[in-house]
């Protein structure tokens, strides 16, 4: 008993001792200093603070960072290639400053004798505070899709091919691909924990795709689901390959279950290095020669071949005019310039095969895949024509830019309305009548383009004389007799050149004597 009082009289005196002389409770507020320092024991990321001043304590944290900013790591991307940084390229930013003045304030906290007792309990057991860092996640962001999904392994599906008759199966590789923000959270998130451990290499997220389609699978596509043709025997040489050559990039595609085809993403670019030539194509109720001119039959072709499939189709436009190698509104227009395009998806079960070929001018596309149709199913589909818009005048444009006796016609085209029925059968009764789609087709008056670039007066009168009449024909004619006289008055003067006699050179000229 007298043992323990004697304890609390030395504990009072102490504490006495201390509020009359103002010293340091164990490195907390010296009182008479009137200076904050920071309790023994008190670390932040194993940074000792003891002792130190907001300013010392700052100016270590900083130390400490700046030897972790020119640290380098390596990047572990997709098949253990590796991208060497430096955690500076992140652009870190210590985010919670403020804690240094938080732990400046321990000292500060209580009457005396709490802060004496916090001290000693901090002295034994230690205060550990953490830095917190922000990252700038547009430049990890940058580093991680410029640098390390470079390496990234994509899938590739096992997909059909078709030789003389014949199907095999080709491919399926696993990809591996680098999830991005998974990586960049994981950055965020552990890298300071990451330097404090020691490590120099960070293990991106790096995620396995699985091929689709196996060797059964594909195998099992041996039924014609839907085939088409369309011929072209009026298209001239440069048409011509560029529908075989559309062709040819669409043949061999296989689609899987719920993917979407895109024709345009399949021929595209409209180049010569892709196999194409200038040919006739519509344009502002015009038809005008264009890269890739007649590749609206290919998909036009298509489309009827994926309606008798009855695969989803999810975009389809009509021609601005009418088209003669499908019935109207059968007709699947693509444009560049205007963002038409004709997809469709695979709303099978089962994966498909689309096999397209030319032969004496005619292009057919055959759709192949798993018939789940009855067999006493059968559809078909019908053109209606709504309404007819016949043209009534002619139109006639001048062109300063060609010389008199220049024409170029283009026939009228006579506007149309449409619908497009799918009727089904069974076993040869019609059960079902279903729209499709209604299109409208612009009507085009006979146009004609007239040069009138020339320095002669009379044919400069005669030419606007015929076009203010508004007849082509008269226009025709009198075109024609211009060119007639043009190409008459050429010739006279090529056969008078060559009637004359040309001089002798002067140094053979022989002086009269």
């Amino acid at each position: 008993m007298q043992k323990r009082y004697r304890y609390l009289m030395t504990a009072l005196l102490t504490i006495l001792t201390i509020i009359l002389t103002g010293i340091s409770l164990g490195g907390g507020l010296s009182v008479a200093a009137g200076r904050g320092t920071i309790f023994t024991g008190v670390t932040i990321d194993g940074i000792d603070l003891s002792g130190m001043t907001i300013e010392e304590a700052e100016a270590a944290v900083e130390a400490y960072l700046e030897e972790m900013y020119a640290t380098s790591v390596t990047l572990v991307a997709a098949q253990g290639n590796k991208v060497a940084v430096q955690i500076a390229d992140f652009s870190p930013v210590w985010s919670n400053r403020e804690v240094i003045s938080e732990i400046i304030g321990l000292a500060a906290n209580g009457n005396v004798v709490e802060r004496y007792m916090m001290s000693k309990d901090i002295e034994v057991n230690g205060a550990l505070y953490t830095i917190e860092l922000t990252y700038d996640e547009d430049k990890i962001r940058s580093i991680l899709t410029e640098q390390c999904a470079v390496y990234d392994i994509p899938v590739e599906n096992a997909v059909l091919t078709r030789e003389n008759g014949v199907f095999s199966v080709t491919g399926g590789n696993v990809g591996e691909m680098l999830d991005v923000e998974a990586s960049l959270n994981d950055i965020k998130t552990n890298l300071l924990t990451y330097y404090k451990e020691g490590m120099t290499e960070i293990s991106l997220v790096v995620n396995e795709e699985q091929p689709q389609g196996t060797e059964e699978e594909l195998l099992a596509v041996t039924d014609v689901l839907g085939s088409y043709t369309t011929n072209y025997n009026t298209s001239g040489a440069n048409r011509s390959a560029n529908v075989a050559n559309g062709c040819r990039l669409v043949n061999g595609t296989t689609l899987y279950p719920g993917e979407e085809f895109s024709m345009y993403d399949a021929v595209k670019p409209f180049s010569t290095d892709n196999g194409y030539y200038m040919a006739g194509s519509y344009l502002n109720g015009q038809v005008v020669d264009s890269l890739g001119g007649g590749i609206c039959q290919v998909s036009s072709t298509l489309y009827n071949a994926v309606l008798l499939a009855e695969l989803n189709v999810t975009e389809r436009h009509p021609h601005s005019m009418i088209v003669t190698y499908v019935p109207r509104s059968a007709d699947a227009a693509i444009a560049e310039s205007s963002g038409k395009d004709f997809r469709f998806t695979n709303n099978t079960d089962h994966p498909i095969y689309i096999e397209g070929y030319t032969s004496g001018k005619n292009i057919t596309f055959t759709i192949y895949g798993v018939e789940e149709r009855s067999a006493n199913r059968t559809v078909e589909y019908v053109s209606e024509t709504l309404e007819e818009n016949v043209p009534t005048t002619e139109k006639i444009i001048a062109d300063a830019g060609q010389g008199v006796g220049y024409i170029s016609v283009q026939s009228a085209h006579i506007g149309y309305r449409a619908r497009l029925w799918k009727v089904v059968y069974e076993n040869g009764v019609e059960v079902s009548r279903e729209e499709v789609n209604t299109s409208s087709y612009s009507m085009s008056p006979r146009t004609a383009v007239v040069g009138t670039n020339t320095d002669n007066p009379d044919f400069n009168a005669r030419i606007q004389d015929a076009i203010a009449s508004g007849s082509i024909d008269n226009c025709k004619t009198v075109a024609n007799q211009i060119l007639a006289e043009i190409n008459a008055a050429s010739a006279a003067a090529a056969a008078a050149a060559a009637q004359q006699v040309p001089l002798p050179p002067e140094s053979e000229v022989v002086p009269e004597l």
